[in-house]
């Protein structure tokens, strides 16, 4: 059972940055992929960013160019470089992992491993 902690998260003006990270317990497939998804009040858990082990990479349109997904192996680590912060970037932001379908994806049906979840708050 691989076990996912996100951190990283707070709160910071518009305009502003943050990284998180996601600690992910050891795991040994050679296949997978890991992404970051989240979750407004009153909203629907949306795709962010998804990275597989070929080295592809996925975006929502709405963070393209400010959000960076990035990966540590040897730490078992995934990172979202999050720039140009705006208010509407505010959510609970969850890591997740996927060792079936292996494929860079925002859609969250492909993963079934998740955090608990690092809350950003982005004020104007």
């Amino acid at each position: 059972q691989v076990q996912l902690v996100e951190s990283g998260g707070g709160s910071v003006q518009a305009g502003g940055s943050l990284k998180l990270s996601c600690a992910a317990s050891e795991f040994t497939y050679n296949n997978f992929a890991m992404g970051w998804f989240r979750q407004a009040p009153g909203k629907e858990r949306e795709g962010v960013a998804a990275l597989d082990s070929d080295g592809s990479t996925s975006y929502a349109d709405s963070v393209k160019g400010r959000f960076t997904i990035s990966q540590d192996n040897a730490k078992n680590t995934l990172y979202l470089q999050m720039n140009s912060l705006k208010p509407e970037d505010t959510a609970m932001y969850y890591c997740a992992a996927d060792f079936l379908h292996a494929i860079a994806t925002t859609s969250e049906a492909f993963f079934n491993y998740w955090g608990q979840g690092t809350q950003v708050t982005v004020s104007s």
